[in-house]
């Protein structure tokens, strides 16, 4: 691999490719120029072939990277660039270290590397984090927000799909001083993807189909604490905001309705969008538009569509925010790739458009 300015070929290697985010990285990777697929790794004991797992992918990878191989840092080293761990938390943690002394950049999907600090982790998922050095080392991986410090990092955050849709609806805002930085409210609404693959009886089918409803702990979900430290390190304060999740009848796609409390009562929808294009007139992912966001419209893609509303109830004024991604793609595997092509010094865009 050379980064002179002449064409680069990049190793990647997946840990953990069974899963929803797994497949969305092989599928990119496969489209990518610049991004080669050297190496599958799997912790199951009968170790599979990902196209017996995901059929979609037949005729189009070699016999040899189709069939998953053990989990082995310095082979996966010797073979590859980058390793994106598309494990759960717990598990990631658990082999990145590994891989990073091997001499690997890493790309974690998990949430074991998202957040600041370890008491906090362990509290909110509730198991000791195993890793506290590498902890300390991760960058957060929202390049819109925190792209300067991307590629330099050996080790990368992937953020969570939720807070992704969260932070880039709010930050504008935020920076530009438009809003109170108290009584935020997130509703937001994930398609089952978002889940996993896994099997959990309110996801099958006759549960799932015709339904909707919101699930987790209402006000301390695990998510809420990454939306906070994220928009926390935008304001530069602490911040707080309630954030309740709910399920779509639907593969994939986030559908955030943000709530806010205007600074001044002076405040002009027009420089509401003034904000966001201001922010994000150079983003090649982030289009704010006029109409109300559809999931529909960023499905398989890495946009994320925003927009915002300046709305008057008597004498209350609210800031309504609408925000959308593909939760598999700008939510998870997209943004891992956007992550991988600032490390190598690549168009951010390679790939994903």
């Amino acid at each position: 691999m050379m980064n002179n300015g002449v064409t680069m070929s990049i190793k990647a290697s997946i840990i953990g490719p069974t899963g929803y985010t797994g497949f969305y990285l092989i599928d990119i990777l496969l489209r990518h120029p610049e991004a080669e697929l050297a190496y599958l790794a799997s912790h199951r004991d009968e170790l599979p072939d990902i196209r017996e797992e995901f059929p979609q992918l037949l005729g189009r990878l070699d016999e040899d990277v189709a069939q998953c191989k053990p989990i082995d840092a310095e082979r996966i080293a010797d073979e590859c660039d980058v390793a994106f761990l598309a494990l759960p938390h717990r598990a990631a943690m658990a082999y990145a270290p590994k891989l990073l002394d091997a001499g690997l950049k890493v790309v974690d999907l998990s949430a074991d590397y998202r957040l600041e600090s370890q008491s906090l982790y362990e509290k909110i998922y509730e198991t000791p984090h195993g890793d506290p050095e590498n902890l300390d080392r991760a960058v957060y991986g929202l390049p819109e927000l925190f792209r300067d410090a991307i590629p330099e990092a050996d080790l990368v955050a992937n953020p969570g799909c939720y807070p992704t849709a969260a932070a880039l609806g709010i930050s504008p805002l935020l920076s530009h001083s438009l809003v109170k930085k108290e009584g935020i409210i997130i509703n937001a609404a994930s398609g089952v993807t978002g889940a996993g693959r896994k099997a959990a009886a309110h996801l099958h089918f006759p549960e799932e189909n015709e339904s909707y409803f919101a699930y987790g702990k209402i006000g301390g979900h695990r998510h809420q604490c990454e939306i906070e430290q994220t928009i926390g390190r935008v304001a530069g304060s602490e911040m707080h905001a309630l954030f309740v999740p709910h399920l779509l009848p639907i593969d994939a796609g986030i559908l955030e309705t943000i709530y806010l409390q205007p600074a001044t009562e002076d405040v002009t929808e027009e420089e509401l969008f003034e904000a966001f294009e201001d922010a994000y007139k150079d983003e090649p992912f982030v289009r704010v538009i006029e109409k109300t966001p559809n999931v529909k419209h960023v499905r398989n893609t890495n946009f994320c569509d925003v927009t915002v509303r300046l709305t008057q109830q008597g004498d209350q004024q609210t800031i309504v925010v609408m925000s959308a991604i593909d939760n598999m793609v700008k939510g998870a595997s997209g943004q891992a790739v956007q992550n991988m092509n600032l490390i190598f010094d690549l168009p951010e865009t390679m790939g994903l458009l």
